[in-house]
């Protein structure tokens, strides 16, 4: 019945800022929708972000997110990318499981809490 992951939603405190965040820490460009809205591109894929009471349907909260993304460049990179950003590493490179398998994980949290996992497949 289901193909694929269209969006996922991150409650953030400010949008703005958070879309910057995840400019400078992952490189991902800002998209813009709908009456205002911001959302970040991942691949085919996007992470809208919303605020606090935006979304009446859900029982959101700041910094319930956990998400994890996957990268082709080697994490040594992603994690002197990172810490030249000042992002603190909390784990990894650690070994995990994905979708598709074994691969090699970072973690860290983005400014409103939620958990960000870096990934890279052998």
């Amino acid at each position: 019945m289901i193909e694929a992951i269209d969006h996922l939603v991150l409650t953030v405190r400010d949008p703005e800022a958070a879309a910057a965040f995840y400019g400078r820490a992952l490189g991902l460009p800002t998209v813009r929708f709908g009456a205002g809205r911001i959302a970040l591109q991942v691949g085919a894929q996007k992470i809208n972000l919303q605020r606090l009471g935006q979304e009446t349907r859900n029982h959101a909260c700041i910094g319930s997110g956990d998400l994890c993304v996957i990268t082709k460049d080697p994490l040594d990179s992603i994690v002197a990318h990172l810490s030249a950003q000042g992002i603190a590493i909390l784990e990894g490179p650690v070994e995990k499981t994905g979708a598709q398998g074994p691969f090699l994980s970072v973690y860290f949290n983005d400014p409103d809490g939620n958990l960000i996992e870096v990934s890279r497949y052998p």
